[in-house]
């Protein structure tokens, strides 16, 4: 018998399939989850926005498909897991769904201790992906926060320019600069020059690898 969870996770079961709905509603209030069921994209999407850890996708649906919910969710900038649910036949629409950034999808009839397995792995992924979320955004007020000389420097110096290289373009002295780069560093919390460009990179202000 499996155990119940320590913390409930939310899933939502997207799937016109009122019988399995049911069915997965059951599974999982049994191990202590928390189910949320819709009987169509349509209505999961409309619903008031709310919390989920993990998002159970029926591939094929009337109205918007499953791949449709998806890009929707994309569109919304939404960075939880989805697991679609895929019946036979339908593994080529599954992998595109894959391509487009879900987690993984389970064919039916379902293996209960498989499901529960991946929607266990989805969800700490769902909620790595959050706090990642989370500290990029805190990352971004921090730099707004920033002076627009200090932010140029801390950009500069990520780009690989010396102290007197970004001098000579801001039109300060290289004295200036290492003060304003200091203080920018402390405030973005950078406690050297790899963890500044790592943070600088994060914010999409430098390219991640250089050009060619």
């Amino acid at each position: 018998m499996t155990e119940p969870f320590p913390a409930a996770l939310h899933i939502a079961i997207v799937d016109d399939n009122a019988a399995l709905r049911e069915s997965l509603t059951w599974l999982f209030e049994s191990v202590g989850l928390a189910p949320v069921a819709y009987p169509d994209g349509e209505s999961f999407l409309a619903a008031a926005p709310e919390h989920h850890d993990v998002i159970l996708l029926d591939v094929r649906m009337p109205g918007l498909s499953g791949l449709q919910v998806q890009q929707r969710l994309v569109e919304r900038g939404d960075v939880t897991s989805l697991i679609f649910m895929t019946g036979h036949g339908d593994v080529p629409m599954a992998v595109s769904a894959l391509k487009a950034g879900a987690f993984d999808f389970v064919e039916k009839p379902f293996n209960q201790q498989q499901l529960i397995d991946l929607v266990q792995r989805a969800a700490d992924t769902s909620r790595r992906r959050q706090r990642e979320r989370a500290c990029l955004s805190a990352l971004h007020e921090r730099f707004a926060g920033l002076r627009p000389k200090e932010q140029a420097i801390l950009v500069h110096v990520a780009e690989g320019l010396t102290s007197r290289e970004i001098a000579a373009h801001l039109e300060i002295s290289a004295k200036t600069v290492e003060i304003y780069r200091l203080r920018a560093m402390k405030a973005l919390g950078a406690a050297n020059l790899a963890e500044l460009v790592r943070l600088v990179t994060a914010l999409g202000l430098v390219p991640s690898l250089p050009d060619a």
